[in-house]
Order: structure tokens, then C-alpha cells, then sequence
């Protein structure tokens, strides 16, 4: 299912999307976590985005084990490309966590009450728990988007191109 399109691997061309959209949900998902007031406007995109990168990354997984079946072991790119999955996932539930509880708390009422509520104005520290992890989250996906990419391109291109061809 994943091995070809109109006569060209899947795997690079689905690859650039989850390098050009995975990135940007990092970048979105640090920026919402950073500027709360942005949560509202842009988070519904960031979280988007998130989603269809992390849905694209099983897909570049498997068109790349139907590429390998053609060209050969790519050796670590192909584990580092396993575990990229684990990135996108956390990154894709802090990111929608940040705009449902900016949501919640812009729901709740202004009106002091009896009852302590457990999110919202009164516990910002869950607000500021979820942003850091979110940053964290953001950066270890990014670091590991870079891992598979540099991986993959000596993989695909190390023997064509050396130092010494400059």
C-alpha cells in the first residue's frame, strides 16, 4: 500500500511532510506555550497541525520499511525513524492540553465561589506545568525530527557525496 506513487517511493514524498509539518507543530506548540494569549487564536491550528503530522508519521514508517525492501538496510536511520512516533504523540496531547485548559478557563466563571475549581485562574500552576512540559515535549521532537532527517540523508546520499568531492 505504501511502496509507490505514479512510479515514485512514497516514502520521500511523505517524508517531507512530516519534515516540513512536524517542525512547525514544535515551533507552534513552543510559541502557544510561551504566549498564553496566543492559545486561542493560532492553538486550534497548532493542535491541527500536530495531528496531521503525527497521523503521516505510521505512514512514512511503513513506505520507508517498503523502500527498504528495494534499496536496503538504511541501518539507523530506520530505528531512529521507529521512535519519531513517540515524539509526535506527546507533543500532539500538550499541545491540544494547553488550548482545552486556556478553553476551560476562559469558560469558567469570574465570580469567586465556594467550591475550589481545579483548573482555571485559581490553579495556574496546571496551566505552567503543562506549558513547560509542552516546551520540553516541543524540543525533544525537534531534536529527534533532526536525528531521522541527518540519518536519513547519509543513508540515502552518504556514498554519493563526500568532503572531499568540495
Amino acid at each position: 500500500m505504501f511502496d509507490v506513487i505514479n512510479g515514485l517511493p512514497v516514502h520521500p514524498l511523505v517524508v517531507h511532510a512530516v519534515v516540513v509539518l512536524l517542525p512547525l507543530a514544535v515551533l507552534g506548540t513552543i510559541a502557544i506555550a510561551v504566549v498564553p494569549r496566543w492559545r486561542t487564536s493560532y492553538g486550534p491550528l497548532v493542535v491541527a497541525d500536530a495531528l496531521v503530522a503525527t497521523l503521516l508519521v505510521p505512514v512514512a514508517t511503513s513506505s520507508g520499511e517498503q523502500l527498504e525492501r528495494h534499496v536496503g538496510d538504511p541501518g539507523q536511520h530506520a530505528e531512529l525513524g521507529d521512535q519519531l512516533i513517540w515524539f509526535a504523540l506527546p507533543l500532539l496531547v500538550l499541545s491540544a492540553a494547553l488550548v482545552w485548559i486556556e478553553r476551560r478557563a476562559s469558560r469558567s466563571p469570574v465570580v469567586p465561589s465556594a467550591e475550589p475549581s481545579t483548573s482555571g485562574p485559581r490553579r495556574p500552576w496546571i496551566r505552567t506545568t503543562v506549558a513547560v512540559l509542552a516546551v520540553v515535549a516541543g524540543v525533544a521532537a525537534g531534536v529527534q525530527v533532526y536525528r531521522v532527517g541527518d540519518s536519513g540523508a547519509r543513508a540515502a546520499w552518504g556514498d554519493q557525496v563526500s568532503e572531499s568531492s568540495r
